[in-house]
Formats: structure tokens, sequence, C-alpha cells
């Protein structure tokens, strides 16, 4: 048993895990937020369209003479959540842009520290006098 809770700690408390929660925590946030988003799209767009709440509409079949309804299709909350998609996505798209615009701003110095010859040392800078004057003694 001791063993199990060894290997429960050491996985626990690798790094990849505690990124892992921290992600996840900041993601609960997050929904919280494209959830608020959407809920004021939703009541915009519930303005143009006459509806209060457009997470209730629905198509709803009657029989004749019944009160209640044989047959409910609510297509207002699929299309709350398809707007909250729409939105999760366009955000995470965004982060993502601008992330991969500084991961490439990076990768294009380095490159240009690359490509640009490397000044030599003053070890070398001592050695290449020393050849050259070498060569001028032996000719």
């Amino acid at each position: 048993m001791k063993k199990f809770w060894a290997e429960f700690k050491e996985f626990a408390v690798r790094g990849n895990v505690i990124d892992m929660a921290v992600g996840l925590v900041i993601g609960g946030a997050f929904s919280k937020i494209v959830t608020s988003v959407v809920n004021m799209v939703m009541s915009v767009v519930g303005l143009f369209t006459s509806a209060v709440d457009l997470s209730a509409l629905a198509v709803t079949l009657y029989r004749e003479g019944a009160a209640e309804p044989y047959f409910s299709l609510p297509y207002g909350a699929f299309l709350q959540s398809l707007l909250e998609f729409l939105v999760l996505a366009l955000s995470v798209f965004c982060v993502l842009k601008v992330l991969n615009r500084f991961h490439r701003k990076k990768a294009e110095e380095e490159k240009a520290k690359e490509e640009k010859p490397a000044e030599p040392t003053k070890e070398e800078q001592l050695l290449t006098e020393i050849r050259d004057l070498l060569k001028e003694r032996a000719e």
C-alpha cells in the first residue's frame, strides 16, 4: 500500500498534472466569462426576435382538444449552445493567434541570430594574427 501512495504522490506532484489543474481552473473561470458574454449577445438577439429568452424557444405540437403538448422541440437551447460554442471558439482562436505571433517573432529573432556570422572570440583573433604573422615571415 505504501508503494501505491508513493506512486500516486509522484504522479500528483509532477509538473504536468499541476499545469493541467491550473488550466482546468482557468478554463472554468473562462467558461463563466464566455457564458456571460453569450447571455448578453442572446439578450440583444432576443430584442430583434421579440423573444425574452431564446433558450426557451421551442416548436410545440398539440393534439386536438388536448391541453398538454405531445411533442416539443427546444431549438432555443440549441441556438444558445451554438452561439456559446462560436464565442468560445472565436476567443480561443484569438488567444492562439496572439500566442502564435509571439512564437513566430521569437523564432524569427533566433533565426536571425543563427544567420548572422558569429564574431570571432579574442582567442581566435589572436590566433589569426599569429597565423598571418607567420605567413609573412615565411614569404
